[in-house]
């Protein structure tokens, strides 16, 4: 009993059929990923977008926030992105193939109820991460277009209204497909890495002729700072700030269904992608801080300064011309408006995973437009509410990123305690101790990052439990099994199938003569009638969507079918439309009217999987079944 696809309205060419064209209705497609395959180094150019594009901003950011001690700070940065990010984004690789990322490790270790939650607070930062991504980028993007020497006066005072055009123009990137956005990184990465390179290289020249500069700065160095312990110190204290210059692991192992291979190449692949691109960003990253604390004032780095936000394009002007300045603009604006793809196709990838499977959102949400265009718009909505300010969304991007690393850390310091690497784990759990420091010194700077999210969390937890419940009385059953011994007593069965709804207590033969009898008494059953009790337990009423295997015993001379399933009343529903379908004749169930305040039984329903079963069951079967001739028979008495 496969779930049907949606249908494609009117025609090809109708809306519904664009927007739910690559409807992942089976969870193994989910698995694999709707999508075209590519190397690894072309899905590293689309988490580079946004890895690599912090560079427009970084060397700024470090400046303000170390000060001459920046290349100490960054430098930190570096030493915790290879030896804590790159080792625990290596492990949730391989432990987390089908690029659920360090979200589907937590959910195994937290069941039913508790474990859904938990997730979707983890989806909730997940989101605020992904989010703030692509808002913060556009935002940046359009800082570099106002701050160009050569852009037209009128448009000064239009920075929501370009940010919000960059915004829309990812997001129609994206419905036209992954396949575009992939090309469209590639060759974004590819010019953006060069013309810094470009720049860097020249910068570093500048230095090493002039002595002086570096003998200044050491000097200002002995001058503030009394030791180099008190440097460390200092700089360790800044480093939480350069937070922004970590991200783009989570997006990482989100995007692995896109690389080329089987599993075991997807994950060689993907480990190899997260090298290369830390192992780039981080020489990028030591230079580029040497660089600019050495060779701009320290005056430009403030507020309304010309090296503001953007300090290697200010040394491309100032070192290259306007000209080569402006074409590195152009190439920084590019890729920052493009740093929101990579967050874009995690969330395209992380959502269907979850939100569906749990009954938390509609199915079209397995598709990528519909997707997309709810992302977009939320993205509008983040933008104008932060008025497009790069420093507002600044806290809350970096508290996304440090979450999903704590995150990640914990499942696989618990992986390798699992797989009995004491070693490892302890190595994860010292790592665990500096992202933790990291986190909370940024949550007490910068709280509005906790606010964002929290915001997040609420959101999607309203309106997934929201959702599920206008959802509760589907089907929820993928297809239904049975084994050798209930196939049996289907095929013996002659005419009608009368079903008596048992819930499992004792199991003795009193219980069964009991409701045997009762049956008999209250529908006038006779006794050639083919009688099977059919008993539904209840292990997880959290899962949605089911598949039933039922099992037939033999007891006390009566014929038993026993199912397990997240609900009782839609696991009876699914069954006897299967049987119906399979024996051509509709069936009969029986129950006996249960005592209790009916809105208390409907809570118990949604909560625990049980409930008023009688009315629910029916109304499960009219949802599924429009034809009152078809549709098999309730009977309570």
């Amino acid at each position: 009993m496969a779930r049907a696809t949606p249908s494609g309205g009117t025609g090809a060419g109708g809306l519904r059929t664009w927007l739910l064209d690559g409807l992942q209705a089976d969870p193994r497609q989910i698995e694999q990923g709707p999508h075209k395959k590519h190397t690894w180094w072309q899905v590293m150019c689309l988490t580079g977008v946004d890895y690599f594009s912090t560079l427009g901003y970084q060397p700024g950011i470090a400046a303000l926030a170390a000060g001459a001690l920046s290349p100490v700070a960054t430098l930190l940065l570096v030493v915790l992105t290879l030896l804590g990010a790159l080792p625990i984004y290596r492990r949730v690789a391989v432990e987390s193939p089908h690029g659920q990322g360090s979200i589907a490790m937590l959910e195994k270790l937290v069941p039913q109820w508790w474990g859904k939650l938990f997730v979707l607070a983890l989806l909730g930062f997940a989101a605020t991460d992904f989010i703030i991504t692509m808002t913060l980028s556009a935002a940046d993007a359009t800082a570099h277009i106002l701050e160009n020497p050569f852009l037209p006066g009128f448009l000064g005072g239009q920075r929501v209204l370009i940010t919000l055009l960059l915004l829309g123009l990812l997001g129609l990137v994206f419905l036209r497909g992954f396949g575009e956005a992939i090309g469209i990184a590639v060759l974004l990465v590819g010019v953006y890495l060069v013309l810094n390179a470009v720049v860097v290289a020249v910068a570093i020249v500048h230095v090493l002729v002039r002595p002086s500069l570096v003998v200044d700065w050491e000097r200002v160095l002995s001058v503030q700072y009394s030791s180099p312990v008190a440097m460390i110190a200092l700089a360790a204290l800044a480093m939480p700030k350069l937070a922004l210059g970590m991200s783009g692991f989570e997006t990482g192992v989100a995007v692995m269904p896109l690389v080329k291979g089987d599993l075991a190449g997807r994950v060689r692949g993907t480990r190899r992608l997260l090298t290369v691109a830390a192992a780039i960003m981080s020489v990028f990253l030591i230079l580029s801080s040497f660089a600019t604390t050495v060779l701009i004032p320290e005056r430009e780095f403030e507020s309304g300064g010309k090296a503001s936000g953007r300090a290697l394009a200010y040394l491309a002007h100032g070192f290259l011309g306007d000209w080569f300045g402006s074409l590195y603009d152009v190439s920084t604006i590019a890729i920052l408006w493009f740093a929101g793809a990579s967050a874009l196709a995690g969330l395209l990838n992380l959502v269907p995973r979850y939100l569906p499977r749990y009954g938390m959102a509609p199915d079209w949400t397995r598709a990528t437009r519909p997707l997309v265009l709810v992302f977009t718009a939320i993205a509008f909505a983040i933008t104008i509410i932060f008025d497009a300010d790069v420093d507002a969304q600044g806290g809350a991007y970096a508290t996304g990123v440090l979450v999903l690393f704590m995150s990640a850390n914990v499942a696989v310091a618990l992986a390798a305690r699992r797989h009995g690497q004491r070693g490892l784990m302890y190595g994860f759990v010292a790592i665990g101790v500096v992202l933790a420091y990291t986190l909370v010194a940024n949550v007490i700077e910068r709280p509005d990052g906790v606010k964002i999210a929290s915001f997040f969390i609420v959101a999607i937890i309203v309106t997934s439990l929201v959702s599920r419940a206008t959802r509760s009385t589907e089907l929820r059953v993928s297809e239904v099994r049975l084994d050798a011994q209930a196939d049996r007593f289907v095929r013996d069965a002659c005419g009608e199938i009368h079903l008596i709804a048992n819930e499992p207590h004792r199991r003795d033969q009193d219980e069964y003569h009991d409701k045997l009898r009762e049956t008999w008494l209250n529908h006038r059953l006779h006794s050639r009638d083919p009688i099977i009790f059919v008993e539904v337990t209840v292990p997880d009423a959290s899962e949605f969507e089911t598949e039933l295997r039922v099992t037939g015993e033999e007891r006390y001379g009566h014929r038993i079918l026993r199912v397990e399933s997240s609900t009782v009343p839609n696991a009876l529903a699914a069954l006897m439309l299967y049987l119906r379908d399979r024996t051509g004749r509709v069936p009969h169930v029986y129950f006996h009217w249960a005592e209790g305040n009916p809105i208390t039984a409907m809570l118990r329903y949604l909560v625990f999987g049980g409930g008023d079963v009688p009315p629910l069951t029916r109304e499960v079967l009219r949802q599924a079944e429009p034809t009152l001739e078809r549709r098999p028979h309730v009977h309570v008495g």
